[in-house]
């Protein structure tokens, strides 16, 4: 196998564009976990909770 320039561009192409794909698999997978729901809707609700007062 020849490891010209072309080559080595379309196998950095490849390989970035499945690191990508697995990547944002992973983020999804990771905010839609059930475990992860009430974490997330804690922080959510944090938040809003401590604007009550007006900043000073």
């Amino acid at each position: 196998m020849d490891l010209d320039h072309g080559t080595l561009v379309a196998f950095a192409k490849s390989f970035g564009l499945f690191y990508l794909i697995a990547m944002s698999l992973v983020a999804v997978a990771y905010a839609f976990w059930p475990s992860k729901q009430a974490q997330f809707e804690r922080a959510a609700n944090d938040i809003l909770d401590n604007e009550d007062t007006p900043c000073r």
